[in-house]
């Protein structure tokens, strides 16, 4: 009887992982999948784009017998099914599960502190690195083999989870603990641009000498974290990564999750980087609305612009909008070919230069002393320079002038780090 049940146990879990494998094809609810994405091999024939989470044989085995930590939010999935939910079915050990930004499932607002709490489903604890603690604490990983880090960037600057990446390889340095990184595409990672962070601008949305869109994936952000000696005493992290199959930089990829509660579409993951700086000012991004940053706008611009949306306390998404219950007019930028963007490989800079021509109180445009935005202009884009120059009336060719040659030396220190062309 116990050989009977140990064939049946292994049979079962045999089928599960095939079950995991063969979901990775399938569509969230939420955003599109990746069923069409695919690259050439030498030999002409197809291969299908898969993520590090998906190739789950590259990296069961590793984890059996280890105690596992797991940094993850509801971007971490394999297939169609959270990673914790597969991981725990599979046999692993996760002890604590610790969530970023917007918590374990991906539900609260932007800056909102997130509260410990424990898995519903697994009861396992799940602590939160986006309230009292930025990393977990040494008593946490004395527990701990290995932490896994799991989560769905957009290779933005001020976009916190490389942030929260950082912090975390700082731990697992200190401890002498592995990090493994399940990698995933950057939507953007063909957009490397922007002025380099100012180090006395350094905040909790921008933390590294990095342009306002890196064009790294999260596996190829650790290395350069180590490469470049970025973390504390320039502490090394042990990392073992498991790269994205068949995948290039410059290779359209549509996510197949929320990465946040206000990117709930693939248009506002593509635009993200060019209208984020937008929270520096007086004009709404659309939070308070379901069309978040694909839509600028204030109430002052009436006469200037036809179209219009009103933001409203939304719970889970913002529940205390820029301009709440009034009329914003501006611009709609839901139906703007984004393949634009990639094709000029350049943050867009012409909606702001163009919106604070048509504001009407310019001295009012960057001061944000009365608004609970993320931070004001300087400390997102990076630099005191480009708010003095929009005033100014400087040119786009000579504002990009001015990012040099930080920028040009970024591009170069980043080759290093690179993973896939």
């Amino acid at each position: 009887m116990k050989l009977l049940s140990a064939i049946f146990c292994i049979i079962a879990s045999i089928s599960l992982l095939i079950t995991c494998v063969k979901s990775s094809s399938q569509k969230s609810p939420q955003l599109a999948g990746n069923d069409s994405i695919s690259t050439l091999s030498k030999n002409g024939s197809a291969q299908k784009l898969m993520t590090g989470a998906d190739q789950i044989p590259a990296y069961l085995d590793y984890l059996k017998g280890k105690k596992v930590g797991i940094v993850v939010n509801q971007t971490s999935i394999i297939g169609s099914t959270p990673m914790v939910d597969s991981l725990v079915a599979l046999g692993v050990n996760i002890v604590t599960i610790f969530g970023p930004e917007h918590g374990f499932r991906g539900t609260a607002s932007n800056g909102d502190k997130v509260s410990d709490s424990a898995d519903p489903k697994t009861g396992i604890p799940a602590i939160s690195l986006y309230g009292k603690l930025k990393r977990p604490t040494k008593e946490q990983m004395a527990n701990l083999d290995l932490i896994i880090f799991d989560i769905q960037d957009v290779g933005a600057r001020f976009y916190t989870y490389i942030n929260t990446l950082g912090h975390v390889m700082e731990s697992c340095a200190e401890s002498n603990k592995e990090m493994m990184i399940l990698d995933r595409p950057n939507p953007n990672g063909f957009l490397v641009d922007g002025p380099i962070l100012e180090d006395h601008l350094q905040s909790g949305i921008g933390m590294y000498r990095i342009p306002i869109s890196h064009g790294l994936t999260i596996a190829e952000f650790a290395q350069m974290i180590n490469g470049e000696g970025w973390l504390p005493n320039k502490l090394q992290c042990k990392l073992k990564i498991i790269k994205v199959a068949n995948y290039a930089h410059d290779m359209p990829y549509t996510l197949p999750a929320m990465p946040s509660p206000n990117l709930n579409t693939q248009q506002s993951v593509m635009l993200y980087p060019h209208i984020c700086m937008f929270e520096g000012t007086i004009l709404s991004q659309g939070r308070g609305t379901y069309m978040p940053f694909t839509v600028l706008g204030a109430p002052k611009l009436k006469g200037k612009y036809d179209f219009t949306f009103t933001p409203k306390s939304i719970k889970g998404m913002s529940e205390t909008p820029l301009h709440m219950d009034t009329e914003c007019y501006g611009l709609d930028l839901r139906k703007y070919d984004v393949a634009r963007l990639q094709k000029s490989g350049r943050l867009n800079l012409g909606w702001l230069m163009e919106m604070y021509k048509a504001y009407p109180e310019k001295e009012r445009f960057f001061d944000m002393t009365q608004s609970k935005q993320m931070g004001n202009f300087d400390k997102l884009v990076g630099t005191e320079n480009l708010k003095k120059q929009i005033v100014a009336g400087v040119s786009e060719e000579e504002i990009r002038k001015s990012w040099e040659p930080g920028l040009s030396n970024y591009k170069e220190a980043r080759k290093k780090y690179l993973l896939y062309p």
